[in-house]
């Protein structure tokens, strides 16, 4: 698993095997069932993951027992709750498995160590942040005054490789709406 991460890393910045070999003992492999817990909503976040392979999801259930996804995270992403990991304070959402997966988990003391590993990885890990707050004000805009069919197009160029592995309930839940709706844009859709 830790050689997967190297191949990512070593494609988005200049990586030495000096570097690496600081940040592999800050991550731990593990396998996550399906439907595993990472972090309960509620309670204070220990880690947060890079996923080599399978999905997560971050979600949150409101005072009515319904499910709201925030993000999945396939092969390649990084998931956490940030200010829970890092401010030891209650979780905002919940991250789950949706299929078998291989992650490399991290602690709040992965961020400490950062800085140590050179300005590469310090910049790095800040375009990540940076651009993970960008997808979300982008998302919450796009929740707030976009249509269905939008959202679902956005879905599909965000994550191209889910829409066939996910259930149809899942993506609505990601989407806003009732699973019916999400059969509906499909079929309008897939209309020539």
């Amino acid at each position: 698993m830790l050689e997967h991460l190297r191949t990512y890393l070593q494609a988005k910045l200049p990586l030495t095997d000096e570097q690496f070999g600081a940040l592999a003992p800050l991550l731990v492999p593990r396998h996550l069932a399906r439907q595993q817990v990472l972090v309960q909503q509620g309670e204070v976040s220990r880690y947060g993951a890079f996923v080599v392979q399978g999905c997560l999801r971050s979600f949150v259930v409101d005072k009515k027992g319904k499910e709201h996804v925030l993000q999945f995270a396939p092969e390649n992403w990084w998931i956490a709750d940030q200010h829970s990991l890092m401010h030891h304070e209650p979780a905002l959402f919940s991250i789950d498995a949706l299929e078998e997966s291989q992650v490399l988990l991290f602690g709040p003391d992965f961020y400490q160590q950062l800085p140590q590993l050179g300005p590469p990885f310090q910049s790095f890990f800040a375009d990540l942040k940076q651009n993970s707050m960008q997808a979300m004000q982008k998302r919450l805009i796009a929740t707030l005054s976009a249509s269905a069919e939008e959202r679902y197009l956005n879905f599909i160029r965000t994550y191209p490789s889910l829409a066939q592995r996910l259930p149809q309930r899942l993506i609505a839940a990601y989407l806003g709406i009732t699973p019916e709706s999400l059969s509906r844009i499909r079929k309008e859709l897939a209309r020539p």
